[in-house]
Order: structure tokens, then sequence, then C-alpha cells
């Protein structure tokens, strides 16, 4: 069955129309470096970044400053060293006494997860006085994510929006996966049946029929929530690796090749562009070159991307600039969850 599926992904590959030659090494370089600057410049002086016509936002804030952990540059290293550092300190500032990183009440979990990763990534980075600070404030968050997972009926062991409530949905529930899988990188208390219940309700996303994740069970399909669910299973331990629903799944984002019309177009690029590198083979390096041309050919001259979607034109530029980043740099490998194949074993799932 896995061979046949792996098959069907070489042949769905060739589906999606043959890119260009990727970017050579430095142009993609320079293509991330002038992103950088440009995110750099739009800091506020408090450490925050705005979301279009808002005030700074920690979900934002926290995509930003990983973006910059993507490349590389930490808290102590890097010609970008004080930007992580007070995009850090700002996103720690937004934590609340009860653990909630969030500055919206009614998306407060989408900002909790994204923040909480960012912290779990800056802690397998760096060392020092401020590690030590995002270490401790990063178990209080990670305590939230916990005990907003849900516990019963159909999407028991997903979450969504507030920390409290029944429901859930794949988007929210990738975030706090991936926060929760980088916590445990780093040493986190993750109970094992904390992976368990969301690797379920990942699955319990997963139409059977037309290969692909959707966005809540029995839910609409969308290539975003298809890297999503990939990227889920990929990081949740060896067992999981290239099983036969990501590799389904992977064939059916290269079915649909990557353009800014796209609905989510810059949140399906994050996902994706991690999702096919960590499937490897065919799926990268056919994704890789449609991925690089997209972005590199509509970079602006300030170096921002500025998406077309609804999601995109709502949130502006500094969202839309760090997720490019954060697609272009998996490679890079420099975030502790961007390692393919090199993480430590999940505790329960690789039994």
């Amino acid at each position: 069955m896995t061979r046949w599926l792996t098959a069907a992904g070489l042949l769905c590959a060739a589906a999606m129309a043959p890119a260009a030659d990727p970017p050579k090494a430095d142009a993609l370089d320079r293509c991330v470096r002038q992103a950088l600057v440009y995110l750099q410049r739009s800091q506020e002086t408090d450490g925050g970044w705005r979301a279009l016509g808002s005030s700074r936002t920690a979900g934002v804030s926290a995509l930003c400053t990983m973006a910059f952990l993507s490349a590389g540059h930490t808290p102590t290293e890097g010609p970008f060293a004080k930007t992580v550092t007070d995009g850090v300190r700002y996103v720690l500032s937004r934590q609340q006494s009860n653990g909630v990183i969030a500055t919206d009440a009614n998306f407060e979990m989408y900002h909790h997860g994204i923040s909480t990763l960012m912290l779990a990534e800056v802690v397998g980075m760096t060392h020092g006085e401020l590690a030590d600070v995002v270490r401790q404030r990063l178990a209080k968050a990670v305590s939230v994510i916990l005990r907003a997972q849900r516990t019963e009926g159909t999407h028991r062991g997903g979450w969504r929006y507030r920390v409290e409530g029944s429901d859930g949905d794949l988007s929210v529930t990738g975030w706090q996966l991936l926060a929760l899988r980088a916590a445990k990188n780093v040493g986190c208390d993750v109970p094992a049946s904390a992976i368990d219940r969301a690797v379920e309700y990942v699955l319990r996303c997963y139409d059977e029929n037309r290969g692909a994740f959707g966005y809540v069970p029995r839910g609409q399909l969308t290539v975003p929530c298809a890297g999503t669910g990939i990227l889920c299973l990929e990081l949740c331990g060896k067992q999981l690796h290239r099983a036969p629903q990501s590799l389904r799944a992977g064939s059916y984002v290269l079915r649909r090749a990557p353009k800014f019309e796209d609905q989510h177009c810059f949140y399906g690029l994050y996902y994706n562009a991690q999702a096919m590198f960590q499937l490897g083979d065919s799926y990268w390096t056919t994704y890789r070159p449609h991925l690089h041309n997209l972005l590199l050919r509509a970079q602006n001259d300030n170096g921002s991307w500025y998406g077309v979607d609804g999601e995109a034109r709502m949130v502006g530029p500094n969202y839309t600039t760090a997720m490019g980043v954060l697609a272009l740099t998996v490679e890079y490998r420099f975030l502790p969850i961007y390692q393919r194949g090199e993480e430590p074993e999940v505790e329960g799932r690789d039994k």
C-alpha cells in the first residue's frame, strides 16, 4: 500500500507543471535578508509588529520574531540580535497572569499557539538570562494549551479560537500541536496522551475518499489544511513519518501549484513548504521551485510581500512577509521544528 501511494505521489508530482529552476543560494539568501530588513524597519519601538490597520498583536509579532530565528538570527547572535530580543520581550509582555499570550480575546488560541511555538524555538536556539526567563514563561504557556485541549465529542483532542469551548478545527489545532512538539523538544512536560489525542483529531479531519485533510472532520478540503495535517503527523513520531494519509495529501498539494490568488495563500505556503520538506523526495523537489519562483519574483523593492487574498489584505505585509521568510527558510534548518528526521522521539508515538 505504501509503495503504491509513493508511486501515486510521483505521478501526481508530474501533474504540477514544471517550474523554472529554483534560484541559486545567493539569490535566495539575498531575498530573505531583504525581507528581514523590511521587518526590522517595521518593528515598533516596544518590539511588537502591527497587523494592518490595528495595534500590535502577539500573533503577528511572534511570527515576525520567528522569521528572524528561521534565518539563524537569535537574541545573542547575528546583526538582528536586538530586533529578535525586542520581539521576544514584546511577546512575553503580552502573557497574562493565567498564562495566555494573546491580544485578541476572540482568537486567543491563534495568538497563544503561535507565540508558544516561537518561545519554544527561542529556548532551543539560545542560552543565557533571556532564555531562562523564556523557559519559565513557556511552561505556563504549555499548561494553557493542555488545559484548552477538547476532551469529548467529535473535536476531542483538538483546539479552536478560545481556551474554553468544545469545538475545534485543524488550523488552530496545528499551531497548538507544533507548539507542544517544540516545547517537548526542549524538555517541557507534555504528556504523551495529549499528543496522542491531538493526532487522533488530525486523523479525523482526513477524508479517505478524497485523500486530503479538511478544516474540520468531514469538512471542506483545502490546500493549507492538507499541509497542516501532513506536518502534524510528520512531527509526531517516526511511526507516522510518510504515513499513507500524508502521502496522499502530499499528492493533493502537488496537483495544485501555489498562486497568490489562493485563499489563505501565505498560510498555505508556510505549512506546505514544511510539509513537503518533511515528506522529502519528489514531494519537496517538485514543490520547491514553485515556492521559490513565486516568492522571489513577487518580492517588493522594500523586501516585503503583499498578498491579494482576503486574509493577506486584512492582516497586512508584516504577516505575509514573515510567512514568506518562514516558507523560504525551511532548508536552512535553523529552527528546531524544521529539522527533518533528527528530532528526539516522541514518547507514546514511537513505540
